[in-house]
């Protein structure tokens, strides 16, 4: 995932390496030069992988415009669009690691939930913009046993709050003290947060696009499309969760109950499901591409909304830990497809 994300900075010190070793002599040795020859084809690798991340960074907008224009909706970017271009390219290959951008406020470890540090969440909210905006939530992922809320798809959850975007990014519990369905009434536990004590923290009241990176997207998915159920709602059963919609990132969508055929969302699909945009790497090895295409095409056959697939030529598992050219092009299509659904919910005038 490093090497695919980030593949200038390998190629720069395997440079330098290889300039110092020549410099002192070492590749007039046969094991010196099978070293450099070793180096040329590493290097010949890293520029063919980062050659293949930039052509490829129109493929989240491709298939966003593509999505929505075959349920017979019209792509429209609204007035807080700005176009993928060759700055974000540039940002993208030297500046990887710089995940933050100017213009957002980070307000870190509310409780929303009475689990201590698991039922916490942190707020990016712009800076110099009037509050109470649409709201973003995203869960992180780590196979339910692992993982934290500052870790990834913090590029995105910048950028969109820096477009006037009250973004949320949720811990939840986690095994082996939490076992489903802990996670998915965490979940839920957080979008009753947004619509009930929100608005005390500058953040909207509506119902928030949910987000998720690979177990995250497993819970954003359950969310989006079990909205309202009182059994997975316990003592706050009369809160609205409903959400406008969704976005899964290379996310799981199977059980994780056992023969439990509602550990699942796929149990959940129904036609009035909210949108979904759906995001996988073609080259992810932890959880296969056809998993996620087959609950896509799952998904678009039961419900009336919009279901946007993605696959992304060579991205690997957990592509949105940087603010790498793929992650960037793909986090301008998610931004993209939040202001769509924003513009689908608002009142006529």
């Amino acid at each position: 995932m490093t090497f695919s994300e980030a593949p200038v900075f390998p190629l720069l010190l395997g440079a330098a390496a290889t300039a110092l070793a020549v410099v002192e002599g070492d590749t007039s040795t046969p094991a010196g030069a099978a070293g450099t020859a070793g180096m040329v084809l590493v290097a010949a690798g890293l520029l063919l992988t980062g050659w293949r991340a930039v052509r490829s960074s129109t493929a989240p907008v491709q298939a966003l415009n593509e999505g929505l224009s075959a349920g017979g909706h019209r792509y429209s970017t609204g007035p807080g669009h700005a176009p993928f271009g060759r700055r974000d390219v540039l940002a993208g290959i030297f500046l990887p690691f710089r995940r933050r951008l100017h213009g957002v406020r980070h307000i870190r470890n509310l409780q929303y939930g009475p689990a201590g540090k698991d039922n916490t969440l942190d707020l990016y909210l712009p800076r110099g913009r009037p509050q109470a905006g649409p709201v973003f939530v995203h869960f992180h992922g780590g196979r339910f046993v692992s993982g934290a809320k500052d870790r990834e798809a913090l590029y995105l959850l910048y950028l969109l709050a820096s477009r006037g975007w009250s973004c949320i990014s949720a811990n939840y519990r986690l095994a082996p003290g939490a076992q489903f369905p802990d996670y998915a009434v965490d979940a839920k536990r957080v979008i009753a947060w947004v619509r009930t004590q929100g608005a005390q923290h500058g953040v909207g009241t509506g119902p928030p696009v949910v987000a998720g990176s690979s177990a995250g997207g497993f819970v954003a998915a359950f969310a989006a499309l079990t909205a309202n159920r009182p059994e997975l709602q316990p003592g706050f059963e009369e809160t609205d969760t409903s959400v406008a919609a969704a976005v899964c990132l290379y996310g799981y969508y199977g059980r994780v109950a056992g023969e439990d055929p509602g550990s699942t969302p796929a149990a959940y699909a129904r036609p009035d499901a909210p949108p979904f945009f759906i995001l996988h790497g073609c080259k992810d090895n932890v959880v296969p591409i056809g998993h996620a295409r087959g609950f896509a095409d799952m998904l678009r056959g039961v419900s009336r909304r919009p279901v946007v697939w993605c696959p992304l030529p060579g991205a690997q598992h957990s592509f949105d830990y940087f603010a790498s050219v793929r992650s960037r092009a793909a986090a301008a299509a998610i931004s993209d497809f939040a202001c769509w659904v924003l513009a689908q919910n608002e009142p006529p005038v």
